[in-house]
């Protein structure tokens, strides 16, 4: 399977956001390289307020808060109330922070009140990016940029290929548009630039960024491997078509996925190739 289908939009409001609260400190050992990628790229001053669109369980609005240091403001938005109840947890002791529970595309914002936007894969689900784009512009203040980081194709990305090959002749895995809202909705960079550019930003940049991510981590290879499994078992395109699967089929996907995850480990650790964009953009 060298071009797996994307998979479809989660239900973040509801069980997804609870899967991720779940396995949050996974998550952020696989993706904390490249939001710090994408948080360079933002170039973001002290003083800065920031709006940290789709914030999640609150990583990156924290991370963020440290580079805007104490005189800079943090607004942390996401559509998932646990995930929101997870950063309220997390950012207690800073007092620049604050959360906000709705909908990016059509939260209520203040007007040119930020100096940056920025967001670690929490913009590609928007079912019309252009208008959510020109919402979100609306809060920028008038030198104000944009930063965000997003996901290439599927093909690049081994966190989602080599899982998904491990069904290879066991499940026929549905079509899907690639277009629609889901984590590969950006994958075309100039289908990217032109939703910037008409939503009315300017100097937009697109720029390829590749990483290797640790997918699974452990005091020995066994412990890694159990890690992966855990991680391709709940969160992502694996989790849910072997769900959907019997017993004998599902055991042979399994056992599949476990013996690629054997053939990547080393001293502890898998390491999955991952390619993104970032993506910087001003206020037109």
């Amino acid at each position: 399977m060298t071009n797996p289908p994307a998979p479809v939009i989660q239900d973040w409001d509801g069980a997804a956001g609870a899967k991720w609260v779940a396995h949050q400190a996974r998550l952020d050992r696989l993706l904390t390289p490249l939001g710090d990628a994408a948080m360079a790229a933002a170039d973001i001053g002290a003083g800065d307020h920031i709006l940290d669109i789709g914030c999640g369980a609150g990583t990156t609005s924290i991370a963020l808060s440290e580079r805007a240091g104490s005189g800079g403001r943090v607004l942390g938005l996401d559509i998932s109330p646990d995930l929101l109840d997870a950063a309220r947890r997390a950012a207690r002791a800073h007092a620049n922070i604050a959360f906000l529970l709705g909908d990016a595309a059509q939260a209520s914002l203040p007007q040119g009140q930020f100096d940056r936007l920025f967001s670690r894969f929490g913009v590609m689900f928007f079912d019309d990016p252009i208008a959510a784009f020109r919402h979100l512009g609306g809060a920028l203040k008038a030198d104000g940029r944009l930063a965000f980081v997003c996901w290439r194709a599927p093909r690049e990305n081994d966190w989602i290929r080599l899982p998904l090959a491990a069904l290879d002749g066991l499940v026929e895995l549905p079509a899907t548009d690639p277009l629609a809202p889901g984590p590969f909705a950006f994958a075309d960079a100039a289908r990217t630039h032109d939703i910037l550019t008409r939503a009315g930003f300017t100097d937009v940049a697109i720029t390829p960024y590749d990483e290797r991510l640790c997918y699974g981590h452990g005091a020995d290879d066994a412990a890694a491997i159990s890690d992966a499994m855990t991680m391709a078992l709940t969160i992502g395109p694996f989790a849910r078509a072997v769900a959907m699967i019997d017993g004998e089929t599902r055991q042979r996907a399994e056992a599949a996925l476990h013996n690629i995850l054997s053939q990547r480990v080393a001293d502890g650790a898998i390491y999955f190739d991952a390619a993104a964009w970032i993506v910087t953009a001003r206020r037109g």
